[in-house]
Protein backbone atom coordinates (compact mmCIF):
# COMPACT_ATOMS: atom_id res chain seq x y z
CA UNK A 1 0.00 0.00 0.00
CA UNK A 2 1.46 3.36 -1.05
CA UNK A 3 1.51 6.38 1.31
CA UNK A 4 -1.24 8.04 -0.72
CA UNK A 5 -3.39 4.92 -0.53
CA UNK A 6 -2.71 4.73 3.21
CA UNK A 7 -3.94 8.30 3.71
CA UNK A 8 -7.04 7.53 1.65
CA UNK A 9 -7.82 4.41 3.71
CA UNK A 10 -7.33 6.32 6.98
CA UNK A 11 -9.60 9.16 5.80
CA UNK A 12 -12.20 6.61 4.71
CA UNK A 13 -11.99 5.06 8.17
CA UNK A 14 -12.67 8.43 9.81
CA UNK A 15 -15.65 9.04 7.53
CA UNK A 16 -17.02 5.53 8.02
CA UNK A 17 -16.69 5.76 11.81
CA UNK A 18 -18.60 9.05 11.89
CA UNK A 19 -21.33 7.94 9.47
CA UNK A 20 -21.75 4.56 11.15
CA UNK A 21 -22.22 6.18 14.55
CA UNK A 22 -24.96 8.53 13.38
CA UNK A 23 -26.65 6.52 10.63
CA UNK A 24 -24.85 3.45 9.28
CA UNK A 25 -23.58 2.60 5.78
CA UNK A 26 -19.99 3.54 6.59
CA UNK A 27 -18.88 0.35 4.82
CA UNK A 28 -19.86 2.00 1.55
CA UNK A 29 -17.10 4.53 2.21
CA UNK A 30 -14.30 2.16 3.18
CA UNK A 31 -15.09 -0.80 0.94
CA UNK A 32 -14.62 0.96 -2.44
CA UNK A 33 -11.39 2.56 -1.18
CA UNK A 34 -10.02 -0.83 -0.13
CA UNK A 35 -10.90 -2.28 -3.53
CA UNK A 36 -9.14 0.65 -5.19
CA UNK A 37 -5.92 -0.25 -3.37
CA UNK A 38 -5.98 -3.64 -5.09
CA UNK A 39 -7.46 -5.84 -2.35
CA UNK A 40 -9.68 -8.74 -3.33
CA UNK A 41 -13.37 -8.34 -2.33
CA UNK A 42 -13.33 -10.98 0.43
CA UNK A 43 -10.05 -9.68 1.88
CA UNK A 44 -11.42 -6.14 1.76
CA UNK A 45 -14.66 -7.23 3.48
CA UNK A 46 -13.00 -9.07 6.36
CA UNK A 47 -10.32 -6.38 6.84
CA UNK A 48 -13.03 -3.74 6.89
CA UNK A 49 -15.11 -5.67 9.43
CA UNK A 50 -12.18 -5.94 11.82
CA UNK A 51 -11.05 -2.36 11.30
CA UNK A 52 -14.49 -0.88 12.01
CA UNK A 53 -14.82 -2.51 15.45
CA UNK A 54 -13.03 0.34 17.30
CA UNK A 55 -15.28 2.83 15.53
CA UNK A 56 -18.42 0.99 16.62
CA UNK A 57 -17.19 0.77 20.21
CA UNK A 58 -16.19 4.45 20.13
CA UNK A 59 -19.61 5.44 18.81
CA UNK A 60 -21.41 3.37 21.44
CA UNK A 61 -19.34 5.04 24.16
CA UNK A 62 -20.17 8.45 22.73
CA UNK A 63 -23.89 7.61 23.07
CA UNK A 64 -23.55 6.20 26.59
CA UNK A 65 -26.07 8.68 28.06
CA UNK A 66 -28.73 7.48 25.62
CA UNK A 67 -28.06 3.88 26.64
CA UNK A 68 -29.26 4.44 30.20
CA UNK A 69 -32.31 2.35 31.08
CA UNK A 70 -31.96 0.06 28.06
CA UNK A 71 -29.85 -2.72 29.58
CA UNK A 72 -32.45 -5.50 29.38
CA UNK A 73 -33.39 -4.54 25.83
CA UNK A 74 -29.77 -4.55 24.71
CA UNK A 75 -29.04 -7.88 26.37
CA UNK A 76 -32.01 -9.48 24.63
CA UNK A 77 -31.21 -8.09 21.19
CA UNK A 78 -27.53 -8.91 21.65
CA UNK A 79 -28.38 -12.61 21.58
CA UNK A 80 -29.78 -12.19 18.07
CA UNK A 81 -26.81 -10.05 17.10
CA UNK A 82 -24.38 -12.77 18.19
CA UNK A 83 -26.23 -15.52 16.34
CA UNK A 84 -26.89 -13.43 13.27
CA UNK A 85 -23.38 -12.00 13.02
CA UNK A 86 -21.81 -15.45 13.16
CA UNK A 87 -24.26 -16.85 10.61
CA UNK A 88 -23.60 -13.96 8.22
CA UNK A 89 -19.85 -14.44 8.50
CA UNK A 90 -20.21 -18.11 7.62
CA UNK A 91 -22.41 -17.26 4.65
CA UNK A 92 -19.82 -14.80 3.33
CA UNK A 93 -17.38 -17.65 2.79
CA UNK A 94 -19.93 -20.34 1.92
CA UNK A 95 -22.17 -18.61 -0.65
CA UNK A 96 -21.38 -17.10 -4.05
CA UNK A 97 -21.23 -13.31 -4.08
CA UNK A 98 -24.23 -13.10 -6.41
CA UNK A 99 -26.55 -14.68 -3.82
CA UNK A 100 -26.77 -11.69 -1.50
CA UNK A 101 -26.18 -9.08 -4.19
CA UNK A 102 -29.71 -9.74 -5.43
CA UNK A 103 -31.22 -9.48 -1.95
CA UNK A 104 -29.25 -6.57 -0.45
CA UNK A 105 -30.85 -3.74 -2.49
CA UNK A 106 -34.34 -5.04 -1.63
CA UNK A 107 -33.54 -5.20 2.09
CA UNK A 108 -32.00 -1.71 2.13
CA UNK A 109 -34.87 -0.26 0.10
CA UNK A 110 -37.48 -1.71 2.48
CA UNK A 111 -35.54 -0.35 5.46
CA UNK A 112 -35.54 3.14 3.95
CA UNK A 113 -39.30 3.01 3.45
CA UNK A 114 -39.78 2.00 7.09
CA UNK A 115 -37.53 4.82 8.31
CA UNK A 116 -39.24 7.43 6.12
CA UNK A 117 -42.76 6.44 7.19
CA UNK A 118 -41.91 5.40 10.75
CA UNK A 119 -43.79 8.34 12.40
CA UNK A 120 -46.97 7.47 10.49
CA UNK A 121 -46.63 3.74 11.20
CA UNK A 122 -45.96 4.37 14.88
CA UNK A 123 -48.95 6.73 15.13
CA UNK A 124 -51.30 4.15 13.66
CA UNK A 125 -49.94 1.41 15.90
CA UNK A 126 -50.40 3.65 18.94
CA UNK A 127 -53.99 4.34 17.94
CA UNK A 128 -54.77 0.63 17.56
CA UNK A 129 -53.14 -0.27 20.87
CA UNK A 130 -54.87 2.60 22.65
CA UNK A 131 -58.23 1.47 21.26
CA UNK A 132 -57.57 -2.08 22.41
CA UNK A 133 -56.63 -0.88 25.89
CA UNK A 134 -59.76 1.27 26.10
CA UNK A 135 -61.96 -1.71 25.28
CA UNK A 136 -60.41 -3.97 27.90
CA UNK A 137 -62.57 -4.56 31.05
CA UNK A 138 -61.38 -3.05 34.29
CA UNK A 139 -61.64 -5.69 37.02
CA UNK A 140 -61.40 -3.09 39.78
CA UNK A 141 -64.24 -0.97 38.34
CA UNK A 142 -62.08 2.07 38.91
CA UNK A 143 -60.51 4.55 36.54
CA UNK A 144 -57.17 3.28 35.33
CA UNK A 145 -54.19 5.50 35.98
CA UNK A 146 -52.75 7.42 33.06
CA UNK A 147 -50.30 5.04 31.36
CA UNK A 148 -46.74 5.95 30.48
CA UNK A 149 -46.72 6.37 26.68
CA UNK A 150 -43.36 4.64 26.19
CA UNK A 151 -44.58 1.52 27.97
CA UNK A 152 -48.24 1.42 26.91
CA UNK A 153 -48.11 1.84 23.17
CA UNK A 154 -45.06 -0.31 22.55
CA UNK A 155 -43.60 -3.26 24.34
CA UNK A 156 -40.27 -2.47 25.93
CA UNK A 157 -38.60 -5.40 24.19
CA UNK A 158 -40.42 -5.03 20.87
CA UNK A 159 -41.82 -8.55 21.01
CA UNK A 160 -40.76 -11.64 19.01
CA UNK A 161 -41.13 -9.90 15.64
CA UNK A 162 -38.47 -7.34 16.51
CA UNK A 163 -36.13 -10.03 17.82
CA UNK A 164 -36.46 -12.10 14.66
CA UNK A 165 -36.12 -9.05 12.42
CA UNK A 166 -33.03 -7.80 14.23
CA UNK A 167 -31.47 -11.26 14.12
CA UNK A 168 -31.98 -11.45 10.35
CA UNK A 169 -30.56 -7.94 10.02
CA UNK A 170 -27.53 -9.15 11.97
CA UNK A 171 -27.09 -12.01 9.50
CA UNK A 172 -26.90 -9.40 6.78
CA UNK A 173 -24.50 -7.35 8.91
CA UNK A 174 -22.16 -10.27 9.39
CA UNK A 175 -22.15 -10.81 5.64
CA UNK A 176 -21.58 -7.29 4.31
CA UNK A 177 -22.79 -4.61 6.79
CA UNK A 178 -23.55 -1.85 4.28
CA UNK A 179 -26.65 0.03 5.54
CA UNK A 180 -26.91 -2.38 8.49
CA UNK A 181 -27.54 0.55 10.82
CA UNK A 182 -30.37 1.81 8.60
CA UNK A 183 -32.07 -1.58 8.85
CA UNK A 184 -31.68 -1.68 12.63
CA UNK A 185 -33.14 1.82 13.04
CA UNK A 186 -36.06 1.06 10.74
CA UNK A 187 -37.04 -2.09 12.64
CA UNK A 188 -36.67 -0.62 16.12
CA UNK A 189 -38.49 2.53 15.04
CA UNK A 190 -41.58 0.50 14.17
CA UNK A 191 -41.65 -1.81 17.21
CA UNK A 192 -40.30 0.46 19.96
CA UNK A 193 -41.68 3.77 21.19
CA UNK A 194 -38.33 5.49 21.72
CA UNK A 195 -36.54 8.59 20.50
CA UNK A 196 -34.31 8.32 17.46
CA UNK A 197 -31.27 9.13 19.57
CA UNK A 198 -31.90 6.24 21.98
CA UNK A 199 -32.47 3.87 19.07
CA UNK A 200 -29.22 5.07 17.53
CA UNK A 201 -27.42 4.27 20.77
CA UNK A 202 -28.74 0.69 20.75
CA UNK A 203 -27.87 0.37 17.08
CA UNK A 204 -24.24 1.27 17.80
CA UNK A 205 -23.94 -1.45 20.45
CA UNK A 206 -25.45 -4.11 18.19
CA UNK A 207 -23.22 -3.13 15.25
CA UNK A 208 -20.17 -3.44 17.52
CA UNK A 209 -21.29 -6.93 18.55
CA UNK A 210 -21.93 -8.11 14.99
CA UNK A 211 -18.62 -6.74 13.71
CA UNK A 212 -16.73 -8.34 16.59
CA UNK A 213 -18.35 -11.75 16.12
CA UNK A 214 -17.83 -11.73 12.36
CA UNK A 215 -14.23 -10.50 12.59
CA UNK A 216 -13.39 -13.11 15.25
CA UNK A 217 -14.65 -15.85 12.95
CA UNK A 218 -12.72 -14.40 10.00
CA UNK A 219 -9.49 -14.43 12.03
CA UNK A 220 -9.44 -18.23 11.83
CA UNK A 221 -10.52 -18.72 8.21
CA UNK A 222 -9.69 -15.65 6.11
CA UNK A 223 -6.73 -13.51 5.11
CA UNK A 224 -6.46 -9.91 6.33
CA UNK A 225 -4.55 -6.90 5.10
CA UNK A 226 -3.25 -5.77 8.48
CA UNK A 227 -2.13 -2.36 7.24
CA UNK A 228 -5.68 -1.64 6.10
CA UNK A 229 -7.07 -2.98 9.38
CA UNK A 230 -4.82 -0.70 11.45
CA UNK A 231 -5.58 2.42 9.39
CA UNK A 232 -9.33 1.87 9.45
CA UNK A 233 -9.28 1.01 13.15
CA UNK A 234 -7.56 4.26 14.14
CA UNK A 235 -9.60 6.32 11.71
CA UNK A 236 -12.95 4.81 12.67
CA UNK A 237 -12.26 5.24 16.40
CA UNK A 238 -11.69 8.94 15.79
CA UNK A 239 -14.69 9.14 13.50
CA UNK A 240 -16.90 7.44 16.07
CA UNK A 241 -16.25 10.19 18.59
CA UNK A 242 -16.78 12.90 15.99
CA UNK A 243 -20.04 11.29 14.85
CA UNK A 244 -21.35 11.01 18.41
CA UNK A 245 -20.47 14.61 19.22
CA UNK A 246 -22.38 15.87 16.19
CA UNK A 247 -25.15 13.29 15.85
CA UNK A 248 -26.43 13.63 19.43
CA UNK A 249 -27.41 17.23 18.65
CA UNK A 250 -29.64 16.36 15.72
CA UNK A 251 -33.41 16.60 16.06
CA UNK A 252 -35.48 13.49 15.16
CA UNK A 253 -36.51 15.06 11.85
CA UNK A 254 -32.92 15.93 10.90
CA UNK A 255 -31.67 12.51 11.95
CA UNK A 256 -34.39 10.70 10.02
CA UNK A 257 -33.72 12.85 6.94
CA UNK A 258 -30.00 12.11 7.20
CA UNK A 259 -30.66 8.37 7.50
CA UNK A 260 -32.93 8.34 4.44
CA UNK A 261 -30.51 10.49 2.41
CA UNK A 262 -27.41 8.43 3.16
CA UNK A 263 -29.35 5.20 2.91
CA UNK A 264 -30.64 6.19 -0.53
CA UNK A 265 -27.09 6.96 -1.65
CA UNK A 266 -26.05 3.55 -0.35
CA UNK A 267 -28.89 1.89 -2.24
CA UNK A 268 -27.92 3.64 -5.49
CA UNK A 269 -24.30 2.55 -5.05
CA UNK A 270 -25.37 -1.04 -4.40
CA UNK A 271 -27.54 -1.05 -7.53
CA UNK A 272 -24.73 0.34 -9.69
CA UNK A 273 -22.09 -2.12 -8.49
Amino acid sequence: MTPVEGVAVFAAGVGAGAVNTVVGSGTLITFPVLLATGLQPVTATVSNALGLIPGAVSGAFGYREELRGQRRRILRLSVGALLGGFTGAVLLLALPATAFEKIVPVVVGLALVLVAFQPLITKRLRHRRASADAGAPDSADAPAPAPAPAQTYARRDGGPLLFVGMTLASVYGGYFAAAQGVIYISLMGVFLDETMQRLTAVKNVLVAIVNTVAATFFLFVADFDWTAVALIAVGSALGGQLGAAVGRRFSPVVLRTLIVTIGTAALVQLLLR
